[in-house]
């Protein structure tokens, strides 16, 4: 389904389940690094990416797909965690997909947390951009219509850099860190402009919780109150939904 009224309408996929989603998505990731083995990922967390990252591991046991020469850069890190902290975004990379797999170690890019945050944050930026950007741009969407963590009220040209979560954001991680009282205030992200230089941008949203973002993401005026609503004019750009949360869009 094409949408009206951008100068690139995003490609709209809608899909029985989240699995299905997820096997589609697979595949392209497979075909391009097939094509492309040094592609440069760039990964994002929690639930949502879960099952691509299954499919991703069992295409690579059972078909041979290799990421030994794919640079993978994570969207985020929380700020105020160490590095081995079970609740961090390296370990639940780790856990979800980089253990399965074969990426190299020095592939494997993180914002660094240790040292001073917005120093890091540049130099994240920097080392992306040395890299050569990203060829594909893997995101969830936040209720609050955040990607990555680009929090309501970034612009289109924020940059990496170190931001302050929303309550929203919070409050849906508390369960993670047992009690929003544990949750951190602070991360490093992937500015907007880093994921709009990327060749593709892939973006995965499930169930009924997520149909208004999703909603407002594509249909009311782009603005930095919905900063996935910026990323609409992209060249490339496709969302893949389960039928939960396209109930908010036309037929």
């Amino acid at each position: 389904m094409a949408l009206p009224g951008t100068p690139s309408p995003p490609r709209i996929e809608r899909f029985s389940s989240p699995e299905a989603a997820c096997r589609s998505l697979a595949l392209e990731i497979a075909a391009l690094v097939r094509e492309k083995p040094d592609a440069r990922l760039g990964l994002p967390t929690g639930r949502t990416p879960i099952p691509l990252y299954r499919e991703l591991a069992r295409l690579h046991r059972e078909e041979g797909l290799s990421f030994a020469r794919a640079c993978s850069f994570n969207l985020d890190e929380y700020l105020g965690l160490a590095a081995d902290d079970a609740r961090s975004f390296r370990a639940f990379m780790r856990e979800h997909f980089f253990a399965q797999v074969d990426f190299e170690p020095r592939n494997v890019h993180f914002p660094n947390v240790a040292g001073e945050p917005e120093r890091e944050a540049r130099a994240y930026a920097q080392e992306l951009r040395a890299a050569g950007g990203l060829d594909l741009a893997l995101l969830g969407l936040g209720r609050n219509g955040h990607v990555g963590f680009n929090e309501p009220g970034s612009g289109r040209d924020s940059s990496a850099r170190v931001v302050e979560l929303a309550d929203q954001t919070r409050a849906d991680a508390a369960v993670a860190f047992g009690g929003l009282a544990n949750v951190p205030v602070r991360a490093i992200t992937l500015g907007l402009a880093e994921i709009l230089e990327a060749r593709a941008i892939r973006m995965l949203a499930f169930g009924a919780a997520k149909s208004e973002v999703v909603r407002r993401m594509l249909l009311e005026p782009a603005s930095q109150a919905c900063p996935a609503s910026l990323l609409r004019g992209h060249a490339d750009l496709a969302l893949l939904l389960d039928e939960g949360a396209s109930t908010g869009l036309p037929r």
